[in-house]
Order: C-alpha cells, then sequence, then structure tokens
C-alpha cells in the first residue's frame, strides 16, 4: 500500500510540472516575454534588418573580387571591341534598376546601380569621365555637372512676394537627381581570343548609363531623349561593385550577388549597338533602321561566334 501511494504521489508531481511548465510557457508567450538576441537587433540607417537578426552575414562584406587571368599582347590573335546596351526594363535586369529609392528605405543593404555608382563618385571610390564616344576615359566630370544632368542640383528663381505680389524675389530650390529615369546603360567590352589558354573571352572596359530626358512641356513623359550621363571604367570600379549584394531574381535570398558577379558571368540581357570599324566607331543606327538594325546586331553577334567555332575541327 505505501508503495502505490509513493506511485500516485511521483504521478502527481509529474503532471504538476509538465502542466505547470506549460501554463507557465503560454503566460511568457501571451506576455511576449522573448528570450533576447544576444547579439541584438542590427540597425542600419535607423531601420532594422530582419535578415541580419537570424546570423551573421559576411559573404558580401568579405569577399574578394576575382582579377582577371593576365593576358600577353602576343597571345591575342583576334580582338574585336563592341558596345551593347541593357534596358532596365526587361525581366532579367531588373536588379540594375531596383530599388531606385534612396538607399535608407531598404536599411542601407541594397541599391541599385546608378545609385552605388553615384555613392561611389561622391566617396572617391571611383571617377566619372565625360561622356565622349571617342574619349571615354579621358576627361573627369564633377558631381554637380552629372547632378544637373540629372534634373537635379540648386537653382535661383524669382518668385512673388508674399506681402506684395508685384515684388518678385530670388529663391533658391534644390531639386533631387531623378535616378528613377535610369533606365538603361552602354557597356564597352572588347573580345578577344588568347591562344595560350585557348579562349575565347569578353570583358568589360566601361560603363555609361543613360537617362530619359523630357520636355518641360511633355506632361505625359511619352517621348523621352536618352541622354549619356558619364563613363566609368570597369576595371577601376570592381572593388566597389563587388561589395554591393544585387537581389537574386532567381528567388534564393541565401544566394546574393553582387554587380561584379553580374557583369563578369554575365547575368544579363544586352543587345549589341556598335562596333569598332573603319567609320570610326560608327553606331547601328546611324547607317541602319528599325528591323534592320536588329539584324546587324545578330550579325555581329553571329560573326564573334562563328569565329570562336571555326578555331576547332571536328
Amino acid at each position: 500500500m505505501d508503495k502505490n501511494k509513493f506511485a500516485k504521489a511521483g504521478m502527481l508531481l509529474l503532471l504538476a510540472l509538465v502542466f505547470g511548465g506549460g501554463a507557465t510557457v503560454h503566460a511568457q508567450g501571451g506576455d511576449f516575454e522573448r528570450p533576447s538576441d544576444p547579439r541584438g537587433p542590427i540597425v542600419v540607417s535607423g531601420v532594422i534588418d530582419p535578415d541580419a537578426q537570424l546570423w551573421e552575414r559576411h559573404h558580401i562584406n568579405e569577399r574578394l573580387y576575382l582579377s582577371y587571368e593576365k593576358v600577353r599582347e602576343s597571345d591575342v590573335m583576334w580582338q574585336k571591341t563592341i558596345w551593347r546596351q541593357i534596358d532596365f526594363k526587361e525581366k532579367m535586369n531588373l536588379p540594375f534598376y531596383f530599388p531606385y529609392l534612396p538607399d535608407t528605405t531598404n536599411a542601407g543593404l541594397r541599391r541599385n546601380l546608378i545609385n552605388t555608382m553615384i555613392w561611389g563618385i561622391e566617396n572617391d571610390w571611383i571617377i566619372a569621365y565625360k561622356p565622349d564616344d571617342y574619349h571615354e576615359f579621358q576627361f573627369p566630370r564633377t558631381m554637380e555637372e552629372i547632378y544637373v544632368d540629372m534634373g537635379g542640383g540648386a537653382d535661383t528663381i524669382m518668385v512673388p512676394d508674399m506681402n506684395d505680389p508685384s515684388i518678385m524675389i530670388p529663391t533658391v530650390t534644390v531639386e533631387e537627381p531623378k535616378v528613377g529615369d535610369v533606365y538603361s546603360i552602354i557597356v564597352k567590352e572588347v573580345w578577344f581570343f588568347d591562344r595560350h589558354r585557348s579562349q575565347l573571352e569578353a570583358r568589360i572596359v566601361g560603363i555609361c548609363p543613360i537617362i530619359d530626358t523630357y520636355r518641360e512641356t511633355d506632361f505625359e513623359r511619352l517621348n523621352p531623349t536618352p541622354k549619356k550621363l558619364f563613363w566609368i571604367y570597369y576595371p577601376d570600379s570592381r572593388d566597389l561593385f563587388s561589395s554591393q549584394e544585387v537581389f537574386n531574381v532567381t528567388g534564393n535570398d541565401a544566394e546574393r550577388r553582387t554587380f561584379d558577379d553580374i557583369f563578369v558571368k554575365r547575368f544579363f540581357s544586352s543587345y549589341i549597338i556598335g562596333e569598332a570599324n573603319i567609320y570610326n566607331n560608327r553606331r547601328i543606327l546611324e547607317y541602319t533602321l528599325g528591323v534592320e538594325a536588329l539584324l546587324e546586331a545578330e550579325r555581329i553577334k553571329e560573326e564573334i561566334f562563328n569565329y570562336e567555332q571555326d578555331l576547332w575541327e571536328y
């Protein structure tokens, strides 16, 4: 009998501990008394980054870009310089355009391409050159000139006085640059065949963003005029581009890429707009239009492809 009493008492004590503990956990959950994160919230630009609270992120911050293989001039048996355009409105190129708002709205984690380049120019990471087709990397541009071309900067206008409308007084207005109107870029690249490695390779030389400008009377913004902003020398910009993460369009947030990954691995959609030729780098649209221009771009692409195929014997 004594053993049964002790067994019943032990069972009651076990039930009390189980249900009592469950009630305690439920009460804590109802009061939202959660254990604090030992790392604490990661705050960037006044906004808590929800992803950074799960684990420490080192992939983008600590990675280094891979340098190009050294190529000797004597090993380059064929070379062609071409210009291609990347349209941000295409689905594959959306990471170049978004987020187009200031980076503080995204906790400072992601910038689009134009905001990244502007930040690099302002902080002396890269140099912006005048958009000259024949001397792309010779004449630097100031940030003030770029802001003016993007519809930003300070301006003085005359406005009526609030007390006496007949009197006009000067007023300084500050306009933000219209980064949302940059919908494409021009990429200058060199294709060459290295016989030492038996490889046809393309290396980007420079990038030029294009902004759509509108007339003051064009309220519907239907007929934009493209305008080149500046050139940047890509080999000197890889340090900046490799430190800026980009959203992965495949949907895997754990595999964030960088702008350098996209350019070097060619994760973008584009079309050729010109090639180096006897007519001093004449563009395709200068001698053909419409469907013929698209066919000419395809002809240049096929010429590069066929050259590589003709080198091998099967």
